[in-house]
């Protein structure tokens, strides 16, 4: 795209042809401050009106909306002139952000956005006044019938970042603008519960909204009156929150791997034990990998998808409950690992499964309805998580408790029968990272040798849809990684029409997997108006996902089946991988009934 030259504030600027207004302003150092804008003018649909500059011509001056304005339309040499900082724009962006605030809650104090809302933030940049408009508001509607996204519209601005990030992120549209005029709100169809309609629970809509008018189903209540009646509560985590805790405590995205601050905190907050679900990642790398081995050498049903994304399993449920049989029975590392606490651990320790209470910290609301599965209960009916917090909850619980992150030591997750881990569990939080886990044990399960180097370069990187060839002894597998279900649709229509040449397909809920989970910390406002902007959303995901492969690295066991734990539990536990026991603690089913929207 050739240049084009405008004029801002009476300086010539030479930029891109194809940006717009906005794009072009932070691009030569203005930040004009947006609402509804989120990543490359993806997200905008310049409904909030807050990003309005003056545009003068020859005919006279009006305001635009810079968000969706092309700067090809306001080329210097036709005598267009864009005015950031006149009269006109400041009091039309400060009368836009006074009307979004006279129909907005203001219990600000206890609103879960509270120090991150982006409305307040703006409303502190236009210089906005208290109480210019006052009258009725909207009626609101307050959902938490969903087991991991709460929906208040008394917070809502109508802004549309989350209806355009379900239909980018996910391919379904499961929000949309409801009613009109006076009465319009922003929710699923008919003002339907989220539990009502067909939402996967992903919080990717939690992760874009400017207000505290989306959030996840806290349970931090739960884990409280848990350690308050005496019970062995026990936690673990997963590996994307260390990747991203520290963003919680100011630290710049990517610059601090928070695993033993992060350790160090859970051992002052009341837990019996600290653990990693990085050891359910390794169980579940010999449960999945040995069942694709299963399915190849039975000539069973290919290509075998992962899953570990409850975002994806309900995805599944709704529109391709057909390809259940080509989905792995494997549960999640962390239901895994809960199973095992309540049946192993529990017996080892002399404990009863109903007093061992397992609680998750995960990057992801949609494990929350995971664990409420009645299908993952494999000890006496109860269930194998009994609570999970994201990582914003674990901020909430570190912050409460006082202790001040910079000056946590670093310590090591407890050694007891669950404590070592391999680096190939670590990569379970970023795209293509399962696949690649459990290549490196089918690799050594075929041939009876470690695969060198131990990396697969092909599955790595952020794209959507990722394919590589893997040549294992004489096997030739073909592969393909999937992240965000609107990427993953095509694939699964090749399956549904007897034409996919995969043998193993990964599909992760969220685009760039967990490191980008709809429970990880928001990222701020301020980030937003950098140059990197437009790139945002990779950038910040690459930046998570290179702690974790930074880690794996520098793992002394790389390798699932290397692992001396689990080597021991399958000795005096389990027996071997898909056998009995596992397949009656590790395994799980799905749904064929779902319905997409119950009555």
């Amino acid at each position: 795209m050739e240049n084009v030259n405008i004029n801002i504030e009476g300086r010539i600027y030479s930029v891109p042809g194809n940006l717009t207004v906005l794009e072009a302003a932070r691009k030569v150092g203005y930040n004009i401050p947006t609402l509804c804008y989120w990543k490359n003018g993806a997200n905008s649909l310049a409904s909030c009106r807050v990003c309005l500059v003056e545009l003068r011509t020859q005919r006279g001056s009006r305001l635009i909306a810079s968000c969706v304005y092309p700067v090809s339309d306001c080329q210097a040499e036709r005598g267009f002139e864009i005015h950031i900082s006149s009269p006109m724009a400041i009091n039309a962006r400060r009368t836009s952000v006074e009307l979004l605030l006279s129909n907005h809650s203001q219990n600000c104090q206890t609103c879960v956005k509270n120090g991150r809302c982006e409305l307040l933030h703006v409303a502190d940049l236009v210089g906005a006044r208290d109480h210019q408009f006052e009258g009725e508001k909207s009626a609101s509607t307050y959902d938490e019938a969903a087991p991991g996204i709460v929906r208040d519209t008394s917070k809502c601005i109508l802004c549309g970042r989350c209806i355009e990030r379900c239909k980018e992120a996910q391919g379904i549209g499961i929000l949309g603008f409801e009613k009109r005029g006076f009465q319009t709100l922003v929710g699923p169809a008919e003002n339907r519960s989220f539990s009502k309609v067909p939402c996967i629970q992903c919080g990717q809509c939690i992760e874009v909204c400017p207000t505290g008018a989306l959030s996840e189903h806290r349970e931090i209540g739960k884990v409280d009156e848990a350690i308050q009646q005496g019970k062995f509560v026990v936690v673990q985590t997963a590996p994307a929150v260390r990747a991203a805790i520290s963003e919680e405590f100011g630290h710049k995205i990517g610059s601090e791997n928070g695993t033993g601050k992060m350790v160090a905190a859970l051992h002052r907050l009341g837990f019996k034990r600290v653990f990693d679900t990085n050891f359910g990642a390794d169980l579940t790398v010999m449960e999945e990998s040995q069942e694709l081995l299963n399915r190849i050498s039975s000539k069973g049903v290919l290509p075998q998808i992962t899953s570990c994304s409850p975002g994806w399993i309900n995805y599944l449920e709704y529109f391709y409950s057909d390809l259940i049989p080509h989905v792995s029975t494997c549960k999640s590392p962390h239901e895994m690992e809960g199973a095992i606490l309540k049946s192993y651990f529990a017996k080892c320790h002399g404990l009863k499964p109903e007093d061992v209470f397992v609680v998750s910290i995960m990057p992801c609301t949609a494990k929350k309805g995971e664990a409420k599965r009645k299908e993952n209960a494999a000890v006496e009916n109860l269930p194998d998580v009994d609570a999970v917090l994201t990582t914003r909850e674990l901020a909430v619980l570190i912050k409460r408790a006082g202790l001040l992150w910079d000056e946590l030591p670093e310590e090591e997750f407890d050694q007891d029968l669950l404590g070592q881990y391999s680096g190939a569990a670590q990569i379970f939080g970023v795209t293509g990272g399962v696949m690649e886990a459990a290549l490196r044990t089918a690799y050594h399960s075929l041939t009876g040798e470690e695969y060198g180097p131990i990396e697969f370069g092909a599955v790595r990187g952020l794209a959507g849809v990722k394919e590589a060839e893997i040549q294992i002894g004489g096997v030739t597998l073909k592969v393909a990684i999937a992240s965000g279900m609107k990427n993953a649709k095509p694939l699964l229509d090749e399956i549904r029409a007897g034409k996919s040449p995969y043998a193993f397909i990964e599909i992760m809920g969220c685009p760039g997997g967990c490191v980008n989970g709809g429970g990880q910390p928001f990222v701020k406002p301020n980030l937003l108006a950098g140059k990197e902007a437009p790139d945002i959303l990779d950038t910040y995901c690459q930046k998570r996902a290179d702690i974790l492969y930074s880690i794996d690295e520098k793992c002394a066991i790389r390798q699932s089946h290397n692992n001396p734990d689990i080597q021991k539990l399958y000795a005096e536990f389990l027996g071997e991988p898909c056998g009995g026991v596992s397949e009656n603690l590790l395994h799980t089913h799905y749904r064929s009934d779902r319905e997409k929207f119950p009555k």
